[in-house]
Parts: structure tokens; sequence; C-alpha cells
């Protein structure tokens, strides 16, 4: 397999604002044709993708995500009394994309999402009144990012006005879109983040090990060449993924309005940057020991699998997650966060769609990273020109409180109290291989109130 040059390894880092994309030219290169999609139109909510496409792998169906992804995060650049006209540049702006591709993997996904700082800045008074408020927590939906027990000392807690989020199977639509908003002058870019999902479609070979060879990241080598992520498991099956409209704010009933529907449709967006130790993760541990850190303790698992099942009828709850640190002395990463991340009892939503005990809750749109921790940011200084493997975690959540209780669950804080683990102890799902360098939270506001929400009123 050809290796890229210096020069091409250091392009992806070191690219300029709007760059040519870097080592991330090479996913095309590597993955072939673009795989089938269905047609789509778009929704209410930002955050859902039509024309996922879905296959089998060990007889278990598996989404395809977009082959590639790019995050931008930045703060305004207009100063208050022109946010009127702000908005309404912007707008025009996505409609225009819009027009232009459909909102599929094959055309193009943007999520617009908005920090904490946009709302206390700019649209305090109407955000006081018309942000949701969740009835679990006793606050509102969105609150500042927290370091959680096993963050390293350092995690960066963020503070950007916004976050895009752009997804696709053709890397020139990506590139557009980022064109044509920063055209806007509407923000002031802060970051840009770069990656790419799952290849291999069709029998083909995967993505994650051919890019991390080719970047030279220590521990490529060990990558299992069918895997659709670095630590080598599947991560988007269907049943672990939150399905249909579950991530609202308004399905699981976890969220007060107040009498107003300005956000409904909406969701909560977590962002943040994982490294990942490669070389820690398959030297270190055999294959049942990951798939004990990944899953659970004793799962029964043939060596080599990649796609391990994790429906409903999987799940796992306290008292099972209790029992197999008695047993075993360690925890499942997927089995401690199933003790929040679950349904506990089915629900019907407002729509009428039930949603089943066991269902998964979260909707996440993460993927697999060679920027460490970017692809290009405002702070050059902390742009290393080393590829590094990792992933830019995007979750969306009901709520910033249902995200804060299942990051807390992967530390071994259950409903009920903690499992005594040191903080980044082996034993302990992923927690010692993984290192969050960035965090923050932001709230996604349905497509009709994407462009600067609460400006008009």
């Amino acid at each position: 397999m050809r290796k890229l040059t210096r020069r091409e390894a250091l392009a992806g880092a070191a690219a300029g604002v709007l760059g040519a994309g870097g080592v991330y030219e090479l996913v095309d290169k590597l993955a072939g044709a673009a795989p089938a999609r269905a047609a789509g139109t778009p929704r209410l909510e930002q955050h859902l993708l039509e024309g996922i496409r879905v296959v089998r792998s060990d007889g278990i169906e598996v989404l395809v995500p977009p082959l590639h992804h790019r995050i931008l995060t930045a703060t305004v650049a207009v100063h208050r009394a022109d946010l009127r006209d702000a908005q309404k540049t912007l707008e025009k702006t996505l409609a225009g994309l819009e027009h232009d591709y459909a909102p599929t993997p094959a055309g193009l996904g943007v999520t617009v999402a908005w920090g904490l700082p946009y709302f206390s800045r700019f649209v305090e008074a109407k955000a006081k009144k018309l942000l949701p408020f969740d009835r679990r927590a006793l606050k509102p939906v969105l609150f500042n990012a927290q370091r959680f027990p096993s963050d390293p000392f350092d995690t960066k807690l963020e503070h950007n006005d916004v976050a895009i989020l752009l997804r696709s199977d053709m890397l020139a639509h990506i590139k557009d879109a980022q064109a044509r908003i920063e055209a806007t002058k509407a923000f002031r870019l802060t970051s840009v983040r770069s990656g790419f999902a799952g290849g291999g479609f069709d029998g083909g070979s995967s993505l994650p090990k051919r890019m991390a060879m080719a970047a030279q990241v220590p521990g490529a080598d060990l990558i299992p060449a069918s895997s659709e992520l670095f630590l080598g498991f599947t991560s988007t099956q269907k049943a672990g993924m939150g399905p249909g409209k579950i991530a609202n704010l308004e399905t699981l009933g976890y969220v007060d309005f107040g009498g107003h529907d300005y956000f409904v449709h909406g969701t909560h967006m977590h962002l943040s940057h994982i490294h990942e130790d490669l070389e820690a993760w398959y030297l270190n541990f055999a294959f049942d020991e990951r798939v004990a850190t990944a899953f659970r303790p004793n799962l029964n698992v043939k060596p080599g699998t990649q796609t391990v099942r994790q429906g409903p009828q999987d799940v796992s709850d306290v008292a099972k997650v209790r029992h197999d640190y008695r047993v075993s002395g360690r925890i499942g990463h997927s089995a401690a966060i199933q003790t929040t991340s679950r349904l506990a009892h089915d629900v019907s939503g407002p729509d009428g769609a039930v949603y089943v005990k066991g269902a998964a809750i979260p909707v996440r749109a993460d993927f697999n990273t060679l920027d460490n921790p970017f692809t290009w940011s405002a702070n050059g200084n902390e742009v290393q020109p080393v590829a590094a493997a990792g992933v830019h975690f995007v979750v969306f959540n009901p709520t910033g409180d249902d995200f804060r209780r299942n990051r807390l669950a992967m530390d071994g804080v259950l409903p009920g109290g903690k499992i005594p683990f040191p903080a980044r102890d082996r034993n302990q799902g992923f927690n010692s291989v993984l290192s969050t360098t960035h965090r923050q939270n932001f709230l996604v506001p349905p497509r009709r109130h994407r462009s600067f929400p609460l400006a008009e009123l």
C-alpha cells in the first residue's frame, strides 16, 4: 500500500480554513464508488438524515453512515444590531444548499447547533423565556460542558457560539457548503474538524485500517482489515442507535417547553474530540478482553467478530452490571452505558410512535478522524503536524443531562451509586485507552429555526 509522503501527511493538519481536505482526499480513492442511496426530502428535524442504507454484518443490521464528515465551530462575527440581517442571509444560504443537494448522504446533511455563549450574549432575554427545561434535572436542557472523572486534567471545555455538522458521501459537496457558509461573513471560524466513516461497502475493504496505515499512525497495522472503527468493532448497528425521533426534545417527555413550541423537533448535541491509543488497545488487550471491555464481561463471541448484537434483548441493567463487576472485577463499556441510555419501559411519542423497552435513546453521528486534534484551528499552536487516531464524537440526546448521565455511566457512576474504580482503570470500559481533548454542549433547533434562533423575536 502506498504511504503518504510527509507533505501529504501534513496536509490534513495544515490545511487552511478553505483547505482542500488534505489527507481526507484519500477516502474517495480507498472507498471506491459511493454506495447506492435512497432519495429523501427535508425533515422538521435537522439532525436526522434520510436515505441511510441498511446492510448486514455477521447477520446483524448495520446503518451505513455518510463517508465524509466535517464540523465547523465558530463565534458570531456580526453585531447584535445586525443579527436579523445575518439570520436572513444564513437561512438563504442554507436553503440554497438544500435546493442543490438532497438532505441525504448522497447529497448533503447540514446540522446547525448553537452553544450557550450565543444564547447568553445575543438573545439572553428570549433564551431565558424560551429555552426548554429538563424536568428530570430541574434545569435548562442546555448547559456548559463539564469534565468527567476519567477525563484528563487538561480537557478543554469550549465556548463556541455555533457548530455546523456537514455530512456527505461526496467531499466536494462538503467543500461547497463550507465555502458558502464562510461567504456569509456571519462567523469567525475557531476550528475545522474532519473525518470519515465506514467504507468497505458490499464486501470491499473498510477505511480505518487503510487510512491509518497510509497516515503512518502507530498501531495501524493492528487494526482488523474489516473494522468500521479504529478500535475494531462495528458501532452503527441499527438496534444500537436511537430509532426515529426518540432523541427529539419532545419525544420522551423529559422536557417542559413552557407552553411554547419554538424548539419542538429540536434536540441536544454533544461534541467532543477523543484520542485513541491503538497500540495500548491491541497490544495490551487480547481479543476476549477487548470484547469484555467494549461490551460486557463473559460475553461469548467468536474470535474475530466485528459486529456484536446489541438489541433490546441484549441490554444490561444496573443489577447485571454490578453482578459482572463482583464476578469479574470489570465492567463493559456498552453494558454500563445501557443502564442510562436504554428505555426502561415502552414509551409512546407525541406522534403515536412506540419506542420499546430496551431501545437506544442517543442518536450518534461520531466519525473516525486523523486530526490531532483538528484539521485547522484558530489557535494554530494546538494543531499537531502528525496524524493521530481518534474520533470526533457527536451525539444527539433529548437533553444535556441525558448525555451527562450516559457519560457518567461510562465512568461507573450508575443509577444508585458509583462502582469504586480509579478514574482510568483498564477494567472500566475504554477509559484507559481514550483521552478526551475538547468538549462542548449545543442545542439543535428544528429546521425552521436553525438560523440564529430567537433573533427574529
